[in-house]
């Protein structure tokens, strides 16, 4: 469809949404892990900022990956966990 509104821009439209479903899944699992992690009780979630929130001191010794998340917002967070969320392993064998 992409392809024929812009017939001339070269877009793929397959690609180009696979990726962004990876870098959603990518963000989805951090944000994921830093709330419901064994070891990040500190966490939690603003649902009218649709942020993480957690102290200062935390974002400094956090992971590095998360600290993007430290004034980032992530609305898609509620739908991608029940998407995802039933599918991750949350036992000891993991």
């Amino acid at each position: 469809m992409l392809e024929n509104i812009l017939p001339h821009a070269m877009l793929k439209t397959k690609p180009n949404l696979e990726l962004r479903i990876r870098t959603l899944k990518m963000d989805w699992t951090i944000i994921y892990d830093m709330l419901s992690g064994k070891d990040n009780s500190s966490f939690g979630w603003d649902e009218h900022r649709q942020m993480v929130v957690v102290e200062d001191a935390v974002w400094n010794y956090s992971h590095k990956a998360a600290s993007q998340f430290r004034h980032r917002s992530f609305s898609y967070y509620d739908q991608l966990t029940s998407i995802y969320a039933k599918d991750r392993a949350t036992r000891n064998d993991a």
